[in-house]
């Protein structure tokens, strides 16, 4: 059976200058899980203050309920706990 990878969608703020975080955040979590996912999507918000991050039908973060945008630490984690648990993360397990 093939397992579909899956893919991350970044939400964010245009008009809150938040395009370069996002983008960071993609480059963290693509260089963390090149071989586990099948893209990371960048998407601007409509609605304002947003950023957001999804996998599938999953909200792994959204800033306006955590109160903060996330360390790129915090993000790996949560992803790893649900495409590959066992894994080590090294550094961002500290």
């Amino acid at each position: 059976m093939i397992r579909m990878k899956p893919t991350i969608i970044i939400e964010y703020c245009p008009k809150c200058g938040w395009l370069l975080r996002a983008a960071w955040m993609a480059q963290e979590l693509l260089t963390t899980f090149s071989e586990d996912l099948h893209g990371v999507t960048l998407h601007p918000a409509e609605v304002a203050g947003r950023y957001s991050i999804t996998m599938g039908e999953e909200v792994l973060w959204d800033r306006k309920q955590e109160g903060r945008f996330p360390e790129p630490k915090e993000v790996k984690q949560l992803v790893r706990d649900r495409i590959d648990p066992e894994r080590s993360l090294g550094h961002s397990d500290r």
